[in-house]
């Protein structure tokens, strides 16, 4: 294990040493991503991935905690999140009573309860120079973040009250911290007090592009190339095409890929089980509940465009109007259109 100077911040391994985690794909982008955040956590600055639910935040995260060769802590932020979930709460008593009957007419008795006290997992992160990641931050409330202003500017965690008689705890030197989040207009998050964002640096991450989704998606279900790229390419063209309501993720890609896979199954649209797949995948994204016209049009959409990715049918062309505006409208076959041509395929 590392020699840590507290002076000059947390130890980390050299590159040589870095192996990457079972399943994942580090190619030449990410890797480039994966040793900028290990040389601004080598400084002891936090870093913040932010970006689409689906880009591969916490999968990059995860990743690069296990390379820096310390013991990882994970939580996950929510709405109900508390300083105390963080650090730690008060726990039940401890009660001693001593029975004194030295003198037989004589019986004295004494009873002790003290209050016990749990650590929580950013207080043993702290203490034990954990690397600390912190999954979906701003879903939990500013109240229960701003203990994170100490720990990153002074490397000092403010402890309760009576927790174990101790005012404050030193951060050990190795101690490192990771984040992510989604954009403050996904449902159920908060907006970053400025305070916290000014202590980490953030990177703003999208979609992965066409070969690291293929590659992710070879790795993740033991499909053959050929069918990851149809299905990526179905999945990336259906993204690109602005016919949903929520845009579709690798996650879905992954998806199809290892029901194909577990079924043994081939993938082309004249089977009517590989058509009810994509739906159930990805028929939910359409969206348009108060305009079934629409929907319905969506849904004639994307099955269209996986006869074209796995059986070679004339592409489908969405409508402009129906992306720009709520009037139902129909879908034609057979006229080629840039918007929605699979990224990186052939027509």
């Amino acid at each position: 294990m590392n020699a840590f100077d507290p002076a000059q911040g947390p130890s980390m391994p050299e590159p040589s040493h870095r192996q990457p985690r079972s399943g994942f794909v580090e190619n030449e982008r990410i890797g480039e991503l994966a040793n900028r955040m290990r040389a601004y956590l080598r400084a002891g600055i936090p870093v913040h991935l932010r970006g689409p639910a689906g880009c591969g935040k916490t999968s990059i995260a995860m990743h690069v905690a296990s390379t820096l060769r310390r013991p990882v802590s994970l939580v996950v932020g929510d709405k109900n999140m508390t300083t105390a979930d963080l650090v730690g709460t008060k726990s039940g008593y401890q009660t001693t009573r001593v029975v004194d009957n030295f003198v037989n007419s004589v019986t004295k008795v004494e009873e002790n309860a003290v209050q016990g006290w749990q650590d929580h997992r950013l207080t043993v992160a702290c203490r034990e120079g954990h690397t600390f990641v912190y999954d979906e931050f701003n879903r939990s409330p500013a109240s229960a973040n701003n203990i994170f202003l100490g720990v990153l500017e002074e490397r000092v965690l403010v402890m309760p009250s009576h927790s174990k008689r101790e005012e404050y705890l030193k951060v050990h030197p190795g101690f490192a911290l990771i984040l992510t989040s989604n954009p403050t207009e996904y449902a159920g998050t908060h907006t970053v007090q400025d305070a916290l964002a000014d202590r980490m640096i953030t990177i703003d991450l999208d979609h992965q592009d066409r070969e690291t989704e293929i590659d992710v998606t070879l790795s993740r279900s033991g499909v053959s190339r050929g069918v990851a790229e149809r299905i990526v390419d179905f999945v990336r063209a259906y993204r690109q095409s602005g016919a949903y309501d929520q845009p579709p993720t690798l996650r879905a890609s992954i998806m199809i890929a290892k029901i194909i896979e577990a079924g043994s199954l081939e993938l082309t649209m004249r089977n009517p089980l590989i058509e009810r797949i994509c739906a159930d995948v990805l028929q939910a994204r359409c969206g348009s509940e108060k305009d079934p016209k629409r929907r319905a049009a969506r849904s004639d959409f994307l099955t269209a465009l996986a006869c074209h990715h796995f059986d070679g049918a004339p592409r489908p062309v969405l409508e402009e109007e129906m992306a720009r505006s709520s009037k139902p409208v129909g879908v034609a076959v057979g006229v080629p259109a840039p918007e929605i041509a699979a990224i990186g395929g052939t027509a």
